[in-house]
Protein backbone atom coordinates (compact mmCIF):
# COMPACT_ATOMS: atom_id res chain seq x y z
CA UNK A 1 0.00 0.00 0.00
CA UNK A 2 1.36 3.60 -0.86
CA UNK A 3 0.40 6.31 1.33
CA UNK A 4 0.26 10.20 0.40
CA UNK A 5 -0.53 12.81 3.19
CA UNK A 6 -1.00 16.31 1.39
CA UNK A 7 -1.24 19.48 3.74
CA UNK A 8 -2.18 17.40 7.36
CA UNK A 9 -2.25 19.62 10.02
CA UNK A 10 -4.10 18.86 13.67
CA UNK A 11 -4.64 20.88 16.57
CA UNK A 12 -6.12 20.26 20.17
CA UNK A 13 -6.69 23.27 21.42
CA UNK A 14 -7.38 26.12 19.21
CA UNK A 15 -4.61 28.17 18.49
CA UNK A 16 -1.70 25.58 18.99
CA UNK A 17 -1.14 22.79 16.17
CA UNK A 18 0.15 19.72 17.05
CA UNK A 19 0.76 19.25 14.02
CA UNK A 20 1.50 21.89 11.34
CA UNK A 21 0.64 21.37 7.63
CA UNK A 22 3.08 18.82 6.38
CA UNK A 23 3.03 16.39 3.14
CA UNK A 24 4.50 12.82 3.06
CA UNK A 25 4.91 10.16 0.37
CA UNK A 26 5.36 6.23 1.75
CA UNK A 27 6.09 4.11 -1.06
CA UNK A 28 4.50 0.01 -0.96
CA UNK A 29 6.60 -2.35 1.07
CA UNK A 30 8.49 0.37 3.02
CA UNK A 31 9.58 0.35 7.00
CA UNK A 32 8.83 3.78 7.16
CA UNK A 33 10.06 5.36 10.54
CA UNK A 34 8.55 8.77 12.42
CA UNK A 35 11.43 9.99 15.17
CA UNK A 36 11.32 12.92 17.59
CA UNK A 37 11.15 13.29 20.92
CA UNK A 38 7.91 13.80 22.89
CA UNK A 39 5.59 16.16 22.04
CA UNK A 40 6.35 16.79 18.30
CA UNK A 41 3.64 15.06 16.80
CA UNK A 42 4.69 11.81 15.59
CA UNK A 43 2.15 9.77 17.20
CA UNK A 44 -0.19 12.36 16.93
CA UNK A 45 0.48 11.78 12.76
CA UNK A 46 0.25 7.93 13.07
CA UNK A 47 -3.20 7.92 14.87
CA UNK A 48 -4.29 10.64 11.55
CA UNK A 49 -3.29 7.89 9.25
CA UNK A 50 -4.68 4.94 11.47
CA UNK A 51 -8.32 7.02 11.55
CA UNK A 52 -8.40 7.28 15.30
CA UNK A 53 -8.15 11.32 14.90
CA UNK A 54 -9.77 13.46 12.08
CA UNK A 55 -7.39 16.42 10.84
CA UNK A 56 -8.06 19.76 10.54
CA UNK A 57 -7.12 20.55 7.05
CA UNK A 58 -5.43 18.05 4.48
CA UNK A 59 -6.09 14.67 3.08
CA UNK A 60 -4.95 11.02 3.62
CA UNK A 61 -4.72 8.54 0.97
CA UNK A 62 -4.12 5.00 0.35
CA UNK A 63 -3.44 3.63 -2.94
CA UNK A 64 -4.93 6.48 -4.68
CA UNK A 65 -7.82 6.35 -2.58
CA UNK A 66 -8.87 8.93 -0.39
CA UNK A 67 -9.49 7.63 3.54
CA UNK A 68 -9.22 11.03 5.15
CA UNK A 69 -13.01 10.43 7.00
CA UNK A 70 -13.07 6.98 6.53
CA UNK A 71 -13.00 4.70 10.01
CA UNK A 72 -10.16 2.81 11.35
CA UNK A 73 -12.13 -0.58 10.49
CA UNK A 74 -12.70 0.24 7.38
CA UNK A 75 -8.54 1.06 6.33
CA UNK A 76 -7.48 -2.28 6.56
CA UNK A 77 -4.52 -0.97 8.85
CA UNK A 78 -3.99 -2.11 12.63
CA UNK A 79 -2.21 -0.62 14.76
CA UNK A 80 0.07 -2.40 17.26
CA UNK A 81 0.27 -0.58 20.86
CA UNK A 82 2.97 -0.01 23.21
CA UNK A 83 1.04 -1.35 26.38
CA UNK A 84 -0.17 -4.39 23.75
CA UNK A 85 -3.54 -4.04 24.32
CA UNK A 86 -4.71 -7.36 24.92
CA UNK A 87 -7.99 -8.56 26.46
CA UNK A 88 -6.90 -10.51 30.28
CA UNK A 89 -9.77 -12.51 29.92
CA UNK A 90 -9.29 -14.13 26.62
CA UNK A 91 -6.88 -16.68 25.49
CA UNK A 92 -3.65 -15.98 23.51
CA UNK A 93 -5.65 -17.76 20.60
CA UNK A 94 -9.20 -15.57 21.44
CA UNK A 95 -7.05 -12.64 21.16
CA UNK A 96 -5.36 -12.81 17.81
CA UNK A 97 -9.11 -14.10 16.71
CA UNK A 98 -10.92 -11.27 17.89
CA UNK A 99 -10.84 -9.30 14.99
CA UNK A 100 -10.83 -12.24 12.10
CA UNK A 101 -14.57 -12.87 13.89
CA UNK A 102 -15.56 -9.27 13.36
CA UNK A 103 -14.95 -10.03 10.03
CA UNK A 104 -17.32 -12.52 9.82
CA UNK A 105 -15.33 -15.39 8.74
CA UNK A 106 -15.92 -19.23 9.04
CA UNK A 107 -14.81 -20.68 12.03
CA UNK A 108 -11.90 -22.64 9.66
CA UNK A 109 -10.66 -19.82 8.43
CA UNK A 110 -10.97 -17.79 11.71
CA UNK A 111 -8.81 -20.77 13.38
CA UNK A 112 -6.16 -21.32 10.49
CA UNK A 113 -5.38 -17.53 10.18
CA UNK A 114 -5.24 -17.22 13.83
CA UNK A 115 -2.30 -20.32 14.12
CA UNK A 116 -0.52 -18.95 11.06
CA UNK A 117 -0.10 -15.74 12.95
CA UNK A 118 1.08 -17.08 15.84
CA UNK A 119 3.35 -19.63 14.29
CA UNK A 120 4.78 -16.10 12.44
CA UNK A 121 5.67 -14.70 16.06
CA UNK A 122 6.37 -18.39 17.56
CA UNK A 123 3.80 -18.44 19.51
CA UNK A 124 1.14 -21.02 18.84
CA UNK A 125 2.48 -22.93 21.57
CA UNK A 126 0.60 -20.67 24.03
CA UNK A 127 -2.36 -20.57 21.84
CA UNK A 128 -4.74 -21.84 25.27
CA UNK A 129 -2.79 -19.26 27.84
CA UNK A 130 -4.21 -16.34 29.16
CA UNK A 131 -2.42 -13.23 28.02
CA UNK A 132 -1.56 -11.49 31.89
CA UNK A 133 0.60 -14.92 32.39
CA UNK A 134 2.79 -13.85 29.33
CA UNK A 135 5.95 -12.10 29.78
CA UNK A 136 6.32 -8.40 28.24
CA UNK A 137 8.09 -9.92 24.96
CA UNK A 138 5.62 -12.53 24.60
CA UNK A 139 2.21 -10.32 24.99
CA UNK A 140 3.91 -8.11 22.00
CA UNK A 141 4.29 -10.99 19.68
CA UNK A 142 0.38 -11.69 20.64
CA UNK A 143 -0.41 -8.29 20.13
CA UNK A 144 1.41 -8.14 16.69
CA UNK A 145 0.38 -11.88 15.74
CA UNK A 146 -3.45 -10.14 16.24
CA UNK A 147 -2.43 -7.50 13.91
CA UNK A 148 -0.94 -9.22 11.21
CA UNK A 149 -4.03 -11.93 11.42
CA UNK A 150 -6.44 -9.85 9.48
CA UNK A 151 -3.96 -9.42 6.75
CA UNK A 152 -3.28 -5.95 6.90
CA UNK A 153 -1.66 -4.20 3.74
CA UNK A 154 -0.52 -1.19 5.83
CA UNK A 155 1.21 -1.92 9.64
CA UNK A 156 1.11 1.17 12.07
CA UNK A 157 3.36 0.51 15.12
CA UNK A 158 3.07 2.90 18.06
CA UNK A 159 6.47 2.52 20.07
CA UNK A 160 6.43 -1.09 20.38
CA UNK A 161 9.30 -2.08 22.02
CA UNK A 162 9.40 0.77 24.60
CA UNK A 163 8.61 -1.37 27.24
CA UNK A 164 10.80 -4.34 26.38
CA UNK A 165 13.95 -5.01 28.29
CA UNK A 166 17.25 -4.01 26.27
CA UNK A 167 18.11 -7.42 25.04
CA UNK A 168 14.31 -8.41 23.69
CA UNK A 169 14.36 -4.78 21.85
CA UNK A 170 17.23 -6.18 19.91
CA UNK A 171 15.82 -9.78 19.66
CA UNK A 172 12.19 -7.95 18.93
CA UNK A 173 13.88 -5.33 16.24
CA UNK A 174 15.11 -8.12 14.07
CA UNK A 175 11.75 -10.30 13.80
CA UNK A 176 9.59 -7.17 12.82
CA UNK A 177 11.97 -6.07 10.05
CA UNK A 178 12.50 -9.63 9.08
CA UNK A 179 8.22 -10.03 9.33
CA UNK A 180 7.47 -6.92 7.85
CA UNK A 181 10.13 -7.14 4.79
CA UNK A 182 8.65 -11.34 4.09
CA UNK A 183 5.09 -10.13 3.89
CA UNK A 184 6.22 -7.31 1.61
CA UNK A 185 4.10 -4.61 4.40
CA UNK A 186 3.99 -1.21 4.22
CA UNK A 187 4.68 0.15 7.88
CA UNK A 188 4.80 3.10 9.73
CA UNK A 189 6.94 3.13 12.94
CA UNK A 190 6.65 5.66 15.54
CA UNK A 191 9.40 5.69 17.94
CA UNK A 192 11.79 8.31 20.20
CA UNK A 193 14.58 5.69 19.95
CA UNK A 194 17.16 6.87 17.18
CA UNK A 195 18.83 3.07 17.44
CA UNK A 196 15.35 1.53 16.74
CA UNK A 197 14.98 3.68 14.03
CA UNK A 198 18.29 3.62 12.29
CA UNK A 199 19.18 -0.27 12.33
CA UNK A 200 15.48 -0.79 11.23
CA UNK A 201 14.14 1.78 8.45
CA UNK A 202 14.25 1.87 4.98
CA UNK A 203 13.73 5.52 5.50
CA UNK A 204 12.62 8.01 8.24
CA UNK A 205 10.98 11.99 9.07
CA UNK A 206 12.45 13.35 11.69
CA UNK A 207 10.19 15.49 13.62
CA UNK A 208 10.25 18.64 15.71
CA UNK A 209 7.32 21.08 16.55
CA UNK A 210 4.50 19.53 14.55
CA UNK A 211 6.69 19.53 11.11
CA UNK A 212 9.55 17.49 9.48
CA UNK A 213 12.43 18.46 9.81
CA UNK A 214 14.25 16.20 7.99
CA UNK A 215 13.25 13.36 5.27
CA UNK A 216 15.46 10.30 4.21
CA UNK A 217 17.57 7.13 4.93
CA UNK A 218 18.94 6.55 8.08
CA UNK A 219 22.54 6.52 6.37
CA UNK A 220 21.18 10.06 5.11
CA UNK A 221 19.72 11.78 8.41
CA UNK A 222 23.28 10.01 10.35
CA UNK A 223 25.93 11.03 8.05
CA UNK A 224 23.98 14.47 6.11
CA UNK A 225 22.04 16.40 8.92
CA UNK A 226 20.81 19.45 7.10
CA UNK A 227 20.44 21.28 10.19
CA UNK A 228 21.23 21.23 14.25
CA UNK A 229 18.36 19.71 15.97
CA UNK A 230 18.32 16.31 13.09
CA UNK A 231 22.12 15.79 14.14
CA UNK A 232 21.86 15.91 17.83
CA UNK A 233 19.33 14.11 18.16
CA UNK A 234 20.47 11.08 15.69
CA UNK A 235 23.50 10.56 17.75
CA UNK A 236 26.16 12.55 19.99
CA UNK A 237 27.77 15.40 17.71
CA UNK A 238 30.78 18.14 18.12
CA UNK A 239 29.78 21.66 16.61
CA UNK A 240 32.25 23.94 16.50
CA UNK A 241 32.00 27.47 15.22
CA UNK A 242 33.61 28.72 11.97
CA UNK A 243 33.54 31.58 9.10
CA UNK A 244 34.00 30.69 5.39
CA UNK A 245 36.93 32.24 4.14
CA UNK A 246 37.63 30.92 0.77
CA UNK A 247 36.84 28.31 -1.30
CA UNK A 248 36.78 25.29 0.60
CA UNK A 249 38.38 26.93 3.73
CA UNK A 250 36.50 27.14 7.04
CA UNK A 251 38.21 29.01 10.12
CA UNK A 252 37.31 28.21 13.40
CA UNK A 253 37.57 28.65 17.03
CA UNK A 254 40.35 25.02 16.58
CA UNK A 255 41.99 25.79 13.61
CA UNK A 256 41.76 26.03 9.77
CA UNK A 257 39.86 23.21 7.90
CA UNK A 258 40.16 23.22 4.03
CA UNK A 259 38.66 21.40 1.38
CA UNK A 260 35.48 21.73 2.78
CA UNK A 261 32.74 21.68 -0.06
CA UNK A 262 31.69 25.11 0.51
CA UNK A 263 30.26 25.97 -2.81
CA UNK A 264 26.44 27.00 -1.55
CA UNK A 265 28.14 28.95 1.14
CA UNK A 266 29.36 32.72 0.91
CA UNK A 267 32.62 34.44 2.00
CA UNK A 268 32.47 35.66 5.79
CA UNK A 269 29.26 33.95 6.33
CA UNK A 270 29.12 32.19 9.75
CA UNK A 271 28.66 28.94 9.95
CA UNK A 272 28.78 25.58 12.37
CA UNK A 273 30.54 22.76 11.68
CA UNK A 274 29.05 19.24 12.75
CA UNK A 275 31.48 16.22 13.27
CA UNK A 276 30.32 12.86 14.86
CA UNK A 277 33.07 11.45 17.81
CA UNK A 278 33.44 8.69 15.82
CA UNK A 279 35.07 9.84 12.56
CA UNK A 280 37.82 11.87 14.52
CA UNK A 281 41.05 9.93 14.31
CA UNK A 282 43.62 9.66 17.01
CA UNK A 283 47.28 10.07 15.08
CA UNK A 284 45.50 9.50 11.17
CA UNK A 285 46.96 7.81 8.49
CA UNK A 286 45.15 10.16 6.14
CA UNK A 287 44.89 13.41 3.97
CA UNK A 288 43.26 15.49 6.66
CA UNK A 289 41.07 18.54 6.66
CA UNK A 290 41.55 19.71 9.86
CA UNK A 291 44.53 18.16 12.55
CA UNK A 292 45.93 19.41 15.31
CA UNK A 293 47.02 18.65 18.97
CA UNK A 294 44.89 18.42 21.64
CA UNK A 295 45.17 17.69 25.60
CA UNK A 296 43.60 14.76 26.48
CA UNK A 297 41.53 15.67 29.60
CA UNK A 298 39.23 12.44 30.37
CA UNK A 299 36.97 9.97 29.20
CA UNK A 300 35.14 6.51 29.46
CA UNK A 301 36.60 3.42 29.15
CA UNK A 302 33.67 1.19 27.42
CA UNK A 303 35.30 -1.91 26.12
CA UNK A 304 35.25 -1.85 22.33
CA UNK A 305 35.46 1.50 21.90
CA UNK A 306 36.81 4.68 24.73
CA UNK A 307 34.69 8.08 24.53
CA UNK A 308 37.24 10.92 25.08
CA UNK A 309 37.01 14.09 26.00
CA UNK A 310 39.69 16.75 24.18
CA UNK A 311 39.27 20.51 25.16
CA UNK A 312 36.27 21.32 22.73
CA UNK A 313 35.97 17.79 21.41
CA UNK A 314 34.68 14.30 22.02
CA UNK A 315 36.67 11.60 20.04
CA UNK A 316 35.24 7.82 19.95
CA UNK A 317 38.02 5.22 19.65
CA UNK A 318 37.69 2.24 18.64
CA UNK A 319 39.70 -0.71 19.44
CA UNK A 320 41.28 1.90 22.48
CA UNK A 321 44.71 2.25 23.69
CA UNK A 322 45.82 2.99 26.45
CA UNK A 323 45.79 7.00 27.08
CA UNK A 324 46.26 9.06 30.19
CA UNK A 325 44.54 12.25 31.37
CA UNK A 326 47.00 15.58 30.33
CA UNK A 327 48.84 13.84 27.32
CA UNK A 328 48.60 15.22 23.93
CA UNK A 329 47.11 13.81 20.68
CA UNK A 330 47.22 14.31 17.16
CA UNK A 331 43.90 14.35 15.95
CA UNK A 332 42.85 14.77 12.55
CA UNK A 333 39.56 14.30 10.63
CA UNK A 334 38.44 13.75 6.46
CA UNK A 335 36.67 16.69 4.57
CA UNK A 336 34.19 14.39 3.71
CA UNK A 337 33.31 14.31 7.62
CA UNK A 338 32.82 17.72 8.31
CA UNK A 339 29.23 19.10 7.65
CA UNK A 340 28.25 22.46 7.13
CA UNK A 341 25.37 23.68 8.88
CA UNK A 342 23.68 27.33 8.92
CA UNK A 343 24.02 29.86 11.67
CA UNK A 344 20.80 32.04 12.59
CA UNK A 345 21.04 34.99 14.12
CA UNK A 346 20.64 33.95 17.41
CA UNK A 347 23.76 31.64 17.39
CA UNK A 348 21.93 28.24 16.94
CA UNK A 349 22.80 26.16 13.41
CA UNK A 350 19.86 25.72 11.54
Amino acid sequence: MRIKIENLSKSYTPGKQVLRPLDLEIASGELFFLLGPSGCGKSTLLRLIAGFLTPDSGRISFDGKDVTHLPPEQRNAPMVFQNYALWPHLSVFENVAFGLKAQKLKTSQVRERAMEALEIVRMSEYAERKTPSLSGGQQQRVALARALAVAPELLLLDEPLSNLDAKLRDEMRDELRDICRARKLTAVYVTHDRREALSMADRMAVLENGAIAQLGTPEELYKHPANRFTASFLGEVNFIAGVVKDDGIVESDLGIFRNLNTANWQVNEAVELAIRPEVIAIDPAFECAWQSELTLSGGSYLGEIAAWKFDQLSVNEIAPGVRKSGSRCRLGVKADDVVILRKAENGAAQ
